[in-house]
């Protein structure tokens, strides 16, 4: 079968822990009527969800993307589904999660400047509505199962508090995948694996992957498919560090650059991961009324293994080999199958969609950025959404040749922003790294490989681009057309009015693992949170309706937590 084409036996004895049923043939079946397969039925519930995202898997990352990495189960499942060629995501891990639960941009969540510190008072804001709670009105059972990454410093921002049944992962950003440990800086380590809201001790020492691929399966195992299933999969796969077992690198033991022999074994890894999934969909008898989505959070890390080519950039960056995504959608209930689409879409979009798809209503009057890009998706229609705003970020680092006068007035070039209308598209400030960087299949490089992709000028703060025409970013419009640059200037002045302050706060040391028994976790005390919930409140401008205690030691805070944020910018 050619699900199982290039494995190796060790493989398979390696992975077979996970499900007594991973040796069965065919685990994402050749067609109709091969294993686990049952004709298509009208569905007489709304449908289950599982949706896989996974972390900073490069665009070029992926078998059907001309990859030299195996990833045979993404490949079928992608054929067999929608590819989404037109998606975009956001360029680090926080803001890409944030949006996805929240169906925001974001500047509507105060969170557009970097990512959530561990040691930051700091999560997905407390008065949204998320995605899982939406589901969960709409009689969804909810389980979420990896990387968080949304803020935990109160019990309030943990997923078992914004909408999730059961959880099962880690709240940082990056851990140890076999000891879950993660350091935010020297000496301030910690372990971070936690099952709903107690630390997991007990199961340190599995691979990450493969945990997370077994607790999925167990689930599916044990709910009843009569019920619906929102089954949220966020692999930490493929995140540094680069670790992966053993079976798994000797396939790539040709691979000359490390790095990407490293990256390539995470990856295949979560490919088979993928592959026990889908497989226990199929057992359980969720499969024909599912719909499976898969998702990469930013662009690959090109230092660390991964590969945007032929996209511009890298992960963190504006430019699209750090927002243009990987994904697809495979489900039995699409309309038209087997088919590549290009319409625009965006990682806020999956709110409204989803909640659509439960039977619920996610209104103009959520607030919301997204769009209902089913219809696009299953039956090929236009999307509606015509235009993405990627981010504007006011703390970071001013590009020295940008200014108002440099904006027509309308809009301070010197600010990072990016923006996407209809085909085109513009970035001010400083976008990040901006070469192209071919897949690091050698060993190391010369100095004049380094040299052949090389930005030609960084002496300007304006770029434009018809992204149709041009998608790999190389021929800079913002000369021959002001007029375009002048409207999509006035666009992001637009947006702007709408954006609440960042919320970026200086790090507290109350978070210290060494304060909380070894782990990461919640460690605000109750003054602290009544700070922030003031702080919250008046930044966005709500009333809670009490009032808060007020001390000069939360005064002091507040002014050196104020006089802190920019600085704090400034070392990400």
């Amino acid at each position: 079968m050619h699900a199982l084409t290039g494995f190796s036996l060790v493989s398979l004895l390696s992975f077979g822990y996970l499900s007594w049923d991973w040796a069965k043939p065919s685990l994402v079946a050749d067609g109709p009527g091969e294993a686990g397969e049952q004709p298509s039925a009208a569905p007489s519930q709304p449908p289950h969800i599982i949706f896989i995202l996974t972390d900073d898997q490069g665009y070029h990352d992926v078998g059907y993307h001309g990859s030299d990495i195996e990833t045979p189960t993404l490949d079928r499942l992608a054929a067999e589904g929608v590819k989404l060629e037109n998606y975009y995501i956001q360029p680090i891990c926080t803001p890409s999660r944030s949006q996805l639960l929240t169906g925001r941009y974001q500047i509507h969540t105060g969170l557009q400047h970097s990512i959530i510190r561990p040691r930051q008072p700091n999560c997905l804001p407390l008065d949204q509505v998320t995605l899982p709670q939406k589901l969960q009105e709409a009689g969804y059972s909810t389980h979420m199962v990896g990387k968080w990454h949304l803020g935990f410093y109160r019990k309030e921002c943990l997923p078992t508090r914004r909408g999730f049944d059961t959880f099962l992962g880690s709240l940082t950003g990056n851990v140890d995948y076999y000891t879950y440990d993660n350091c935010d800086g020297p000496g301030v380590c910690g372990f971070d694996l936690h099952e709903g809201e107690s630390v997991a001790w007990g199961l340190s020492g599995q691979y990450s992957t493969m945990l997370y691929a077994q607790r999925a399966s167990r689930i599916l195992a044990s709910h009843n498919p009569q019920q619906p299933l929102f089954l949220y999969v966020a692999f930490q796969a493929v995140h540094t560090p680069l670790q992966s077992p053993r079976e798994y690198l000797y396939r790539y033991r040709t691979m000359g650059n490390v790095a990407r022999r490293k990256y390539a074994a995470m990856v295949t890894c979560m490919d088979e991961a993928v592959r026990n999934i889908t497989w226990a969909l199929k057992r359980y008898g969720f499969y024909n009324n599912s719909v499976i989505i898969f998702s990469s959070d930013n662009g690959g890390q090109t230092f660390s293994g991964g590969s945007n080519w032929p996209l511009r950039g890298r992960k963190g960056t504006y430019w699209e080999g750090g927002v243009r995504g990987l994904g697809f959608v495979h489900s039995p209930l699409l309309k038209r199958k087997r088919r590549t689409s290009r319409a625009l879409v965006h990682i806020t979009d999956w709110y409204p969609t989803l909640v659509g798809l439960a039977g619920g209503t996610a209104s103009a009057a959520d607030g919301l950025d997204g769009y209902d890009v089913w219809p696009a998706i299953s039956e090929g229609r236009a999307s509606p959404r015509t235009e993405i705003l990627h981010n504007i970020d006011p703390l970071y680092n001013h590009a020295r040749h940008g200014s108002l006068e440099g904006g027509f007035g309308i809009w301070n070039t010197a600010v990072q922003a990016a923006i996407r209308v209809g085909e085109w598209k513009l970035l001010t400030g400083d976008p990040g790294y901006g070469d192209w960087i071919p897949p690091q299949t050698l060993a190391a490089f010369p100095g004049s490989w380094w040299n052949l992709e090389r930005m030609a000028s960084v002496r300007q703060a304006v770029w434009l681009f018809n992204i149709s025409a041009d998608p790999y970013e190389r021929e800079d419009l913002a000369g021959q057309r002001p007029d375009v640059v002048r409207t999509l200037l006035a666009r992001l002045a637009d947006y702007n009015r709408t954006a609440i302050p960042v919320r970026y706060p200086a790090e507290n040391p109350r978070a210290h693992p060494d304060f909380n028994g070894g782990a990461w976790g919640p460690w605000a005390s109750d003054e602290e949170e009544e700070e922030e919930e003031e702080v919250e409140g008046r930044s966005r401008s709500f009333s809670r309706g009490r009032r808060k205690k007020k001390c000069k030691i939360c005064k002091l805070r507040s002014f050196f937590r104020k006089l802190n944020t920019r600085l704090m910018s400034h070392r990400i």
